[in-house]
């Protein structure tokens, strides 16, 4: 009888591990979406509501979920502070959150590099870095898309299987 609620737990503990394993893969691909369409609206306050960049960025705050809502709201926060430079201000931020996202290093020096032109030009050059910034990070989703197809399943199997082998293993 205590073999077999062992055995029982050991398979949902190993389960439980390969859903939370492909779970990153589906929280990455969310994440890289959220931050594309984030960077979008701050291209439509700044270009067409001439919103300046701390209120853009306190209202992106106020609508994203966290972790990206957090880094605007954080990133906004750091622009209120006398004689802060946007670049530091973004990175700052970006360092503050980074720990609470499934991103990929790859995704951190794209947002560092746009970080380090963010507020230096008019509204028309802007525009165009949030344009390359954009397409780096569709090149960074698609990706994230593919490897979520192809391990997303295989970690969640993974995690059953390997239950499974453990189990036989003590036995």
């Amino acid at each position: 009888m205590f073999k077999l609620i062992g055995a029982v737990l050991i398979i949902c503990a190993t389960t439980w591990v390969g859903i939370e394993s492909s779970n990153h893969f589906i929280r990455r691909t969310k994440q890289l979406r959220m931050v594309r369409e984030s960077l979008q609206a701050l291209d439509a306050e700044i270009m067409y509501n001439h919103t300046p960049l701390l209120e853009a960025s306190r209202k992106l705050g106020a609508q994203l979920p966290h972790p990206i809502g957090t880094f605007f709201t954080t990133f906004s926060d750091q622009l209120k502070e006398p004689e802060v430079m946007v670049k530091n201000a973004w990175r700052e931020s970006l360092d503050k959150i980074w720990d609470q996202t499934d991103l990929k290093q790859s995704e951190y020096e794209i947002l560092v590099q746009f970080g380090e032109n963010l507020g230096k030009h008019d509204r028309f050059t802007q525009q165009k870095h949030i344009l390359l910034t954009l397409t780096h990070l569709e090149r960074e989703e698609s990706d994230a898309r593919e490897k979520q197809k192809q391990y997303e399943k295989l970690m969640k199997s993974l995690g059953f299987l390997s239950g499974l082998l453990f189990i036989i293993l003590l036995l």
